[in-house]
């Protein structure tokens, strides 16, 4: 099997080879900082709102609900496996519990939308989610 081939340290001024990664040894601290700072800014998913009784609402919604609706929309049938809110809440309570807000999504369009709302995945907005206690 071909190995892959050698590339530079992602790091400034670096001149290490690594191969099929980012960092060399000495910098690859550097690849989980900005991932660790963004979770511990954004709280767990209870902090968000996303608690036993979301857990209740969702599996309620997925079990009335059980088809991916993009899927449905491109002719496949495909089980979903997330409840997603069709007008991002950031924050807002009553956003956030509002079942006509909510659709049935498979995990890859669930992704999908989510991080072209959120300008890619893991990548924060600009401003922040500001989530209020839901």
């Amino acid at each position: 099997m071909a190995m892959r081939p050698l590339k530079p340290c992602a790091a400034p001024a670096c001149s290490a080879l690594v191969r099929g990664k980012r960092f060399c040894g000495e910098h690859e601290h550097r690849a989980e900082q900005p991932k660790r700072a963004h979770d511990q800014r954004r709280g767990n998913s209870s902090q968000r709102g996303y608690g036993y009784k979301w857990q209740q609402a969702r599996a309620r919604f997925l079990q009335i609900n059980p088809l991916c609706v993009m899927c449905e929309a491109e002719g496949r049938v495909k089980a979903a496996t997330d409840v997603d809110h069709i007008i991002p809440h950031r924050g807002d309570t009553k956003l956030f519990w509002d079942e006509s807000n909510y659709q049935s999504l498979c995990h890859s369009h669930h992704s999908e939308k989510t991080a072209s709302e959120d300008s890619g995945f893991g990548n924060p907005r600009a401003g922040g989610r500001g989530y209020a206690n839901l």
